[in-house]
């Protein structure tokens, strides 16, 4: 395939798959679900970022002693619903953090199937596609645990998948009284509220 270089050559009514993908080489940050063709948000603003960074920091730390590994953005994740070939995979995103811990899914591309766990920092541009189409997309391809941080609200919604659907283990905010988040698939690490939200 011939490479694309201008972003504005792709058709956004068009549906594309991984092996397009290989094949741009312009500078804007895309992802596609199902085939459809998202543009990213230019680089996000410093208090995403450092939410991101302390998230990505607590988790590293963590994992240390653990056979998982944690990738932060970008980093490709290919969901493929037991799909292998580039020509057939056409969901290929890039979450703010993720947790591998099946290593046979890792290869120098990324992630070839589902992390374990996903987080993703919300953003004014994001948040729709986060509580939507990427809830459904992670819910289907079967993560078992997505993280969605709200900077503007200094919360933290953790959805665990039960029975192959998504139930909320609560909004953890100070307003809720909740000084640290919890997860249920680590669930010793605890981090506080006070160090993820820091201005």
């Amino acid at each position: 395939m011939k490479p694309v270089t201008d972003i504005n050559e792709l058709d956004f009514k068009k549906q594309y798959t991984y092996a397009d993908y290989l094949t741009w080489r312009f500078n804007e940050r895309v992802e596609l679900i199902k085939g459809w063709l998202y543009k990213m948000s230019p680089a996000p603003r410093r208090y995403h970022q450092k939410i991101e960074g302390i998230l990505f920091y607590e988790f590293f730390n963590f994992l240390k002693l653990n056979s998982c590994e944690v990738y932060q953005s970008p980093f490709d994740v290919r969901l493929k619903k037991n799909i292998e070939k580039n020509d057939e995979i056409d969901t290929v995103v890039q979450p703010d953090i993720c947790i591998i811990c099946d290593l046979e899914k890792l290869d120098d591309a990324g992630c070839l199937g589902a992390p374990v766990l996903i987080v993703e920092v919300l953003s004014v541009s994001t948040a729709k596609k986060d509580y939507n189409e990427k809830f459904n997309l992670y819910e289907e391809n079967s993560v078992k645990e997505y993280w969605i941080a709200d900077p503007a609200n200094k919360s933290i919604e953790i959805f665990s998948l039960i029975n192959s659907k998504y139930e909320s283990l609560g909004l953890f905010n100070e307003i809720e009284g909740k000084q640290e988040v919890v997860g249920s698939l680590f669930p010793e690490l605890k981090i506080p509220l006070t160090s993820i939200f820091t201005e």
